[in-house]
């Protein structure tokens, strides 16, 4: 089965969820997907399919490259690690790839709170993925 089939679900939904600049391109058997997600809800929906089709990302036939558009409105939150940088990560899982650091102590944008354990971040230096909220601690509004 051709790598673009087994994904097609994930492409419908992308295409359907209005991801724009939707690129889809297969070599050596690799599927690369890249595009802009309207929401961040978009974007953890995504990773949800992914997930669905291939449990615990453990093909390594797919890079998915999707970011949150930067209308999207957003939150805070502080890194509270206790000393260390915070690994941010291509997707929700510590057997994701790092893809950036958030410094102790750093605020964060916070694009969405895809669950319990990850949230969508976005670093002061546009490193965007998923961090463990555990170190995440939510900032308030001061007006």
């Amino acid at each position: 089965m051709p790598v673009q089939d087994k994904y097609q679900e994930l492409l419908t939904a992308a295409t359907q969820a209005g991801v724009t600049d939707l690129k889809v391109n297969e070599e050596n058997g690799v599927l690369h997907i890249e595009g802009v997600a309207p929401s961040g809800t978009v974007k953890d929906m995504l990773w949800a399919t992914y997930d669905k089709i291939d449990p615990n990302y453990l093909s390594g036939d797919l890079v998915m490259n999707i970011y949150v558009d930067a209308a999207v409105p957003v939150t805070s939150a502080l890194v509270t690690t206790e000393t260390s940088n915070l690994n941010i990560r291509k997707g929700p899982g510590t057997d994701q790839a790092i893809v950036g650091k958030a410094a102790h102590h750093e605020i964060v944008t916070v694009i969405s709170q895809t669950n319990e354990l990850w949230w969508l971040i976005k670093t002061k230096d546009g490193e965007e993925g998923y961090a463990y909220a555990q170190y995440l601690t939510p900032q308030t509004e001061v007006n």
